[in-house]
């Protein structure tokens, strides 16, 4: 499923959202499965994008806030771009649009929290742009276990392939 094309968008894995409590899996289960995404697409030299949210005015500290650091196992440091948003959707009034143009993206990987959320509104809006768009369901969380099927179904619905970090690693 990955081509030459494909980039990883790891929407929102900062330290305080990965310590709420997310279902169906936690929000570290969410981190390994996205490190393991991560390394699949740094063996195959394809692009990352690792988008944070902060609040629009400054009331949570910032991007400097250790609360709003990406958790450790996924720093940026490693070529990835860093997207900062303060709306739910990544691509609101923000840099991503052109990053990934800048990148020659035409199929994207998203994974992070929270699936009704973030990687919902993100996912939509990719979609609405023609983006080719896998969700991995097994690297994403919800703040329930019916809120993360129910995003999954809608996402599906709407034109999203829906995922394992299996399916989409093993083919």
């Amino acid at each position: 499923m990955l081509s030459a094309r494909s980039v990883l968008i790891l929407v929102d894995l900062q330290q305080w959202i990965v310590e709420k409590p997310l279902e169906p899996i936690s929000g570290p289960a969410v981190v390994e499965a996205s490190v393991r995404l991560r390394e699949a697409f740094d063996a195959e030299s394809l692009p990352v994008v690792i988008v944070r949210y902060v609040r629009a005015d400054g009331s949570d500290g910032g991007v400097a806030a250790q609360a709003n650091r990406i958790v450790d196992l996924l720093e940026p440091g490693r070529g990835e771009r860093v997207v900062t948003r303060s709306a739910v959707d990544a691509f609101s009034g923000t840099r991503l649009v052109s990053d990934l143009r800048d990148l020659g993206a035409r199929s994207l990987v998203v994974a992070g929290i929270a699936t009704e959320h973030g990687v919902a509104a993100t996912t939509g809006t990719a979609l609405q742009l023609g983006y080719e768009v896998h969700v991995v369901s097994d690297a994403t969380a919800g703040t329930t276990a019916e809120e993360h099927a129910s995003a999954l179904r809608r996402l599906a619905d709407a034109g999203a392939k829906v995922v394992t970090v299996g399916e989409l690693l093993d083919r």
